[in-house]
């Protein structure tokens, strides 16, 4: 980070969802979706607790304010890739928060997409009923 810039950038995605994050240190702990606050925007609890698993490790200590623009994909892909968003934000701007990030499988990307249709087939991997005469 430079002298000047009081917040850390960046990019997390899930499928085809995007997340652009945007952390600052000392704020007043909230989490901020389109410009919505994150329980308004994802609706769910459970969709909304998926982006403040971070804040909840062990070694994640402080108040963080974070601003988020989602786009592309589901609301449970936008959560996952929001989550992904924060957590590399946050070893941007401590390092030493890496290794439990690390651990706990949030700064990996999970490369599972949905598989393209094929020609001939129904779907994917659907077929069409086979029948001998």
């Amino acid at each position: 980070m430079t002298p000047t810039q009081t917040y850390t950038v960046a990019v997390g995605r899930r499928k085809t969802a995007t997340a652009r994050v945007r952390v600052t240190p000392a704020g007043k702990n909230s989490v901020t979706v389109n410009g919505q606050p994150a329980e308004e925007y994802f609706k769910t609890k459970e969709r909304a607790s998926i982006t403040e698993d971070v804040f909840r490790l062990d070694d994640v200590t402080g108040t963080y304010e974070v601003a988020a623009i989602v786009k592309g994909g589901g609301i449970s892909a936008q959560a996952e890739a929001l989550r992904m968003g924060i957590a590399r934000a946050l070893t941007k701007s401590d390092t030493g928060l890496r290794p439990s990030l690390k651990k706990a499988g949030y700064l990996k990307r999970d490369p599972r997409a949905v598989e393209r249709k094929k020609p001939g087939l129904r779907k994917a991997r659907k077929r069409p009923q086979w029948s001998k005469r």
